[in-house]
C-alpha cells in the first residue's frame, strides 16, 4: 500500500467508514508497509478516549460482561469500540473468534465497532498489535475502547500496559483464601468483579477478596471497589459502568502517555521493522525467541554455550 492510498484511507476511517476503520486496523495488525506512517499521522490524535481492560480466568463471562458493558456505555457515548483477543491455536496457528458470538445483538448498534483478534502465540493476555490498534481506535474518536483479553492466568498482565483501568472479572469456586492473596493478575486490578454472583459461594468470594485488600500497602490511594454482577441478565452492570475510573500513572496506558508526537526513535525504527516485514512476507512469524529461552536456561548458561 502506497503512502497515498494509506492517507486516503486514513480519510475515510476517520469520516466513519467501518470497511476503511477495519482496513485500517489490519494494515497496523499485520505490519503491512504503511503501518508506520499510519501510526505516525495517527497517534498525535491519541489520549481522548477511555481505555478499559477486562481480563480474568477462561470461562468467567467476560464477552458477556463486555457484551453488557458495549450497551451501557453507549447510553453515554456516541461511539463505544471493542478489542476482543481470542486465544490461537499452539499446534494450527489458527484461532475460533468466538467472543463476538456473545455480542450479536449489538451487531446493528452504528456506534458501536467490533474488532478480533488472534493472540498469535504472543503470551500475556493480548496480541503483539493490540496497543497499537486501541491507539488507532483512540485517535479515530472513539470515546470507549474495552479490551478483552484471552483467558489468563496468574502471570498474564500485560493489559495494564494498554489500558487506563483493569477490570478482573473472577467468579465463585475458584479458590479459597490462600488463592485470593498470591501475587499477581489480583495485583493489576482497579476493579474487581464477582461475576456469576447468583451461584453459591459468591459471598465467600467477595469475602476473601476484601481480606485480600486489606493485606499489606497499598500502591496507590485507590482501593479497588468489589462488585456482584451476572452478566447474563445484566443484574449489576450498571454499577460496573459507574465505577470510578482510576488516576493515571505515569506509563500506563494510552491516555496516561497523552497526546503527542512519536520519539525519534520510535520515528526512527517504524519504518525499518515495517520494511523487514515486507520482506519476510505475509506468513512470517511475528514473534521471535531468544535463543536459549525454549531450554530454559539461566543468563549465565547462556554466557558459556
Amino acid at each position: 500500500m502506497t503512502s497515498v492510498a494509506g492517507t486516503d484511507l486514513v480519510a475515510r476511517a476517520r469520516d466513519g467508514d467501518k470497511r476503511a476503520i477495519a482496513r485500517l486496523l489490519s494494515v497496523v495488525e499485520n505490519d503491512e508497509p504503511a503501518a508506520a506512517e499510519v501510526l505516525r499521522e495517527l497517534y498525535p490524535l491519541t489520549g481522548r478516549a477511555r481505555i478499559i481492560g477486562v481480563t480474568g480466568p477462561p470461562g468467567g463471562g467476560k464477552s458477556t460482561l463486555v457484551n453488557r458493558l458495549a450497551g451501557a456505555y453507549r447510553e453515554h457515548n456516541a461511539r463505544v469500540a471493542v478489542v476482543a483477543v481470542d486465544p490461537s491455536s499452539p499446534f494450527s496457528g489458527g484461532a475460533l473468534l468466538g467472543d463476538r458470538i456473545r455480542m450479536q445483538e449489538r451487531f446493528l448498534d452504528e456506534g458501536l465497532f467490533i474488532r478480533s483478534m488472534a493472540s498469535r502465540g504472543h503470551a500475556g493476555g493480548l496480541a503483539r498489535t493490540t496497543s497499537r490498534v486501541v491507539n488507532v481506535l483512540d485517535a479515530l474518536g472513539y470515546g470507549v475502547v474495552l479490551v478483552e483479553t484471552v483467558g489468563v492466568g496468574q502471570e498474564e498482565v500485560e493489559v495494564i500496559r494498554v489500558v487506563d483501568t483493569v477490570c478482573l472479572v473472577t467468579v465463585p469456586g475458584l479458590g479459597d483464601d490462600i488463592q485470593a492473596i498470591k501475587a499477581g493478575v489480583l495485583e493489576i486490578a482497579d476493579v474487581l468483579v464477582v461475576n456469576k454472583a447468583d451461584r453459591p459461594g459468591a459471598d465467600e468470594t467477595a469475602r476473601d477478596l476484601a481480606q485480600m485488600l486489606t493485606l499489606g500497602k497499598l500502591r496507590t490511594s485507590w482501593k479497588p471497589p468489589i462488585l456482584r454482577t451476572t452478566a447474563a441478565t445484566g443484574e449489576g452492570v450498571g454499577a460496573r459502568a459507574q465505577a470510578p475510573r482510576r488516576r493515571a500513572h505515569p506509563g500506563r496506558g494510552p491516555a496516561a502517555r497523552g497526546a503527542g508526537t512519536p520519539s525519534a526513535g520510535q520515528a526512527r525504527r517504524g519504518p525499518r521493522r515495517a520494511r523487514r516485514r515486507a520482506r519476510r512476507g505475509p506468513d512470517a512469524r511475528p514473534i521471535r525467541r531468544r535463543r536459549g529461552a525454549a531450554e530454559g536456561l539461566t543468563n549465565a548458561q547462556r554466557g558459556a554455550r
